[in-house]
């Protein structure tokens, strides 16, 4: 059974860091192209950035670009999101999966910034 549990959200005043963690278990995805998703209330779920299998290739939403930073470890199967500067519109729960959204979903991680 293929499990992603992303941790590390928390409650952050404006300005202030997170960094997110998606451990992937049941498979490696050493291979794949994986990503965060992040869903607010009342909107749909949205891109926030992704990362090839080698971590040579990222791309990022533009409302997060400069301030977030995608990053794996493929020993580890774990995917990271390290969060600056962080504004209360980023606030929403927090998903990982492959960048194509193959996977069941997780629980997500809620993330709050508070202004």
């Amino acid at each position: 059974q293929v499990q992603l549990v992303e941790s590390g959200g928390g409650l952050v005043q404006a300005g202030g860091s997170l960094r997110l963690s998606c451990a992937a278990s049941g498979r490696t995805f050493s291979n794949s192209r994986m990503g965060w998703f992040r869903q607010a209330p009342g909107k749909e779920r949205e891109f926030v950035a992704n990362i090839d299998w080698s971590g040579g290739s990222k791309n990022y939403a533009d409302s997060v670009k400069g301030r977030f930073t995608i990053s794996r470890d493929n020993a580890k199967n774990t995917v990271y999101l390290q969060m600056n500067s962080l504004k209360p519109e980023d606030t929403a729960v927090y998903y990982c999966n492959t960048n194509s959204q193959i996977l069941p979903w997780g629980q997500g991680t809620q993330v709050t910034v508070s202004s």
